[in-house]
């Protein structure tokens, strides 16, 4: 996938990681799309290295998407975890 991929999956995945986890977060659209590329990337280690499975495949395959959001909703949650300690 190319770089434009991996932008969309990721401001799309981020913003359905901010939809489930619902609350105040700084940061707008470019926070919300890092956390989603970085949530991508850490689903598709994630499902390798604990189900051995494949799970970034392409851009339209569902395994794709499932383990951005997963991969966002974690990172999301430590992203809290850590700026509510600073505040």
């Amino acid at each position: 996938m190319g770089i434009i991929a991996w932008a969309v999956i990721g401001l799309i995945a981020g913003a359905i990681a901010k939809a489930l986890m619902p609350g105040k977060d700084p940061g707008g659209c470019f926070i919300t799309m890092l956390i989603g590329i970085g949530g991508g990337l850490l689903g598709g280690w994630l499902g390798k290295v604990i189900f051995g499975v494949h799970s970034i495949n392409g851009f339209f395959h569902l395994s794709t998407w499932i383990a951005a959001i997963i991969g966002s909703v974690i990172l999301l949650i430590l992203y809290r975890l850590t700026l509510g300690r600073n505040r």
